[in-house]
């Protein structure tokens, strides 16, 4: 099977035989791969009125438990969006009526952003169809394949990124 990564690394070979160019049919298809994939995603948080930040920042006061509160901080830690970035995507949440935002009680100038019963209600059916959206993805791909791409992926993101200290 011939993709179209194939036909750039085969012209780049012709112009370029002093270079190896094998790298390229990994990182490009990985590229696509999540350029696809992202599309895909997105349109399913779409189908819930959110983009891929609100979801991001919502999925991430869900799992944290009740009472599903985090601090912006926190918040912008564990989804890697700037300070700025995740006050406007709360700002957009809080309008929507799907978080709050009060005071804290340990830090006096601290905030706290908590789930309303209404974010909790979207943002648990948009979870239930991204999962279904993923193994919908994911299917296409033979379950041992699909194994042994996540020890590779797990293994290769390690060397980008440190291992969490406890929340993922």
């Amino acid at each position: 099977m011939t993709d179209r990564l194939d036909l750039i690394q085969q012209a780049w070979s012709r112009e370029r035989p002093d270079l190896d160019v094998r790298p390229q049919g990994v990182i490009g298809r990985l590229h696509r791969v999540a350029g696809h994939l992202t599309a895909e995603l997105v349109a399913v948080y779409r189908e819930h009125g959110l983009g891929e930040g609100d979801f991001d920042v919502l999925a991430t006061l869900r799992r944290a438990g009740e009472p599903y509160e985090r601090t912006p901080g926190d918040l912008a830690e564990n989804t890697l969006v700037t300070s700025g970035g995740m006050t406007k995507r709360i700002d957009r949440l809080e309008r929507a009526g799907l978080v709050t935002r009060r005071p804290s009680e340990v830090d006096g100038r601290g905030r706290v952003v908590a789930l309303t019963a209404q974010g909790k209600d979207v943002i648990d059916a948009a979870f239930g169809a991204h999962l279904a959206n993923e193994r919908r993805l994911l299917d296409v791909l033979d379950p041992d394949d699909v194994a042994q791409l996540e020890r590779i992926l797990r293994r290769w993101l390690a060397q980008f990124e440190p291992p969490p200290a406890d929340e993922p």
